[in-house]
């Protein structure tokens, strides 16, 4: 077992001022494998006065000097690549063999992308008797997920930090551990004291104190829509800055004439990712209604090539969900679809056979959605996937559309020039043409209650900056 008796603030491993333990429970065996600080709104500020101390060495040290260092703590992460990997798939329950790549190879190249990114930034610019420079914001509060828990941390902290902010991080309660291997890596390249803390802890008491906290200049969310309401709400009370990645129903709307052995399997596992627990995952898919027996064919054949299984097995493709509440969660929206009228192609409610402990849940696919059904609206957040047939292009793109979230989607179709258009008219933050490849430097973030800002590259890094003009 893992147990973690201190949290790190202000360049060192100190207790927390709070009694209160959280515990960390592997989600294939509901074993607790590990043991971390409930952190309290004490320790919030003595994260945020060491954050605001360090904030203006920091904010001059030269972008070159910051960026050696972010890439030191790049290769940390990729020397940890494998303990980090194991732990998180016991966490979240994504299986071995995308961990390694995705759950702790993102990150790491976050972190190199970032110190690399800094170079070449341009910081000033003349702009007629102005000169226009670009300076950090000062302290950040990030606020992070369970479901790519390292990475959506390297997504925050990689920037600020190369923008020359200082950072006070609260990670997930629900997967911490690897939030604490990074803050070991980061102690061990020599960061100055103070420009990384972190402080774990339930969001109610340490997330509201980071968000309302007077000297932190800005608060980088991702998470719920309805946490990061609050988070705005608290925010508001400084006029700070805020980021926020949120929910997201996403469609992938599949053309007449798309290639149907293509799109159904890349939608399948588009919706699967990480046993569904994926803000962008492609839950909806959106059908001409002459195909729709055949999609629903092809679905259910790629579905049963994600047999739920153990996430540390090396054949696995679909681990277990996160916790027994998640696992809860998913089975009632699954409930709910039956009850409203969805038809049940394959999977179900019941727990896959074979798989008694641990927080399973089978691959499903429901056809003949509408969307009104909840199953269309609201995100599960688990091995779901809705079909909706559509008659007319025009409906496609209404149905697409009709979402309050705007985070992702996909378009496919024969004709590419056609399927950009059709991109082009969803209302959302990012769109995959006929199974474009994800590309790490593209802005990432969201439309309406998807949220606000963007990540990656150097979209992401201008979230970390003020703009100052120098009339002469």
């Amino acid at each position: 077992m893992e147990v973690r008796d201190k949290i790190y603030i202000g360049g060192a491993w100190v207790p927390s001022s709070g009694a209160g333990v959280h515990e960390v429970v592997d989600s294939n065996t509901e074993e607790v494998i590990g043991k971390v600080p409930e952190g309290t709104a004490d320790d919030v500020d003595r994260a945020v006065e060491a954050a605001a101390e360090a904030f203006p060495a920091w904010a001059a040290t030269p972008a070159e000097e910051r960026g050696k260092l972010l890439a030191r703590v790049a290769d940390g992460i990729g020397a940890r690549m494998t303990d980090i990997a194991t732990t998180i798939s016991r966490e979240v329950g994504m299986p071995i063999s995308l961990s390694g790549p995705i759950q702790v190879g993102l990150p790491q190249a976050a972190f190199a992308e970032a110190g690399q990114l800094v170079a070449d930034f341009p910081w000033e610019e003349e702009v007629g008797n102005s000169l226009v420079v670009r300076e950090p914001v000062g302290v950040v509060g990030a606020i992070t997920p369970w479901n790519y828990p390292l990475y959506q941390i390297a997504l925050k902290v990689a920037p600020a930090i190369a923008a020359g902010c200082t950072v006070v991080l609260k990670p997930s309660e629900v997967a911490p551990l690897n939030a604490f291997a990074l803050a070991e890596v980061i102690d061990e390249v020599g960061l100055p004291p103070g420009v990384f803390n972190l402080v774990c802890g339930p969001g109610a008491i340490v997330g509201e104190a980071i968000a309302s906290h007077p000297k932190v200049d800005m608060v980088s969310f991702t998470g719920s829509t309805r946490a990061g309401k609050r988070v705005m709400q608290l925010a508001a009370e400084s006029v700070k800055r805020v980021a926020l990645e949120l929910g997201g129903k996403s469609a992938n709307v599949i053309l007449e004439d798309a290639d149907l052995d293509a799109a159904v399997p890349s939608g399948i596992f588009g919706c699967y990712l990480n046993s569904g627990q994926t803000c962008s995952a492609l839950t909806r898919m959106i059908v001409p209604r002459s195909r729709l027996a055949e999609v629903e064919e092809k679905a259910a054949a790629a579905a049963a090539g994600f047999p739920p299984g153990n996430s540390l097995e090396p054949g696995t493709m679909l681990g277990p969900l996160v916790s027994a509440a998640q696992r809860e969660r998913v089975r009632g929206y699954i409930k709910k679809g039956m009850e409203e009228g969805a038809k049940l192609v394959t999977g179900g409610a019941e727990p896959p056979e074979g798989l008694d402990r641990g927080y399973f849940v089978q691959p499903t696919v429901f056809s003949e959605v509408t969307s009104d059904m909840t199953i269309a609206q609201e995100e599960i957040f688990g091995p779901v996937l809705s079909i909706l047939p559509y008659d007319t292009e025009e409906e496609a793109i209404r149905i697409a559309n009709d979402s309050v979230y705007g985070l992702a989607g996909a378009v496919w179709s024969a004709d590419p020039a056609h399927a950009e258009q059709v991109a082009r008219r969803l209302r959302t933050g990012q769109v995959d043409v006929n199974g474009g490849a994800f590309n790490p430097a593209a802005p990432f973030g969201g439309y309406k209650q998807s949220g606000f800002g963007r990540e990656r590259g150097k979209f992401g890094l201008e979230e970390y900056l003020e703009t100052k003009s120098l009339q002469r």
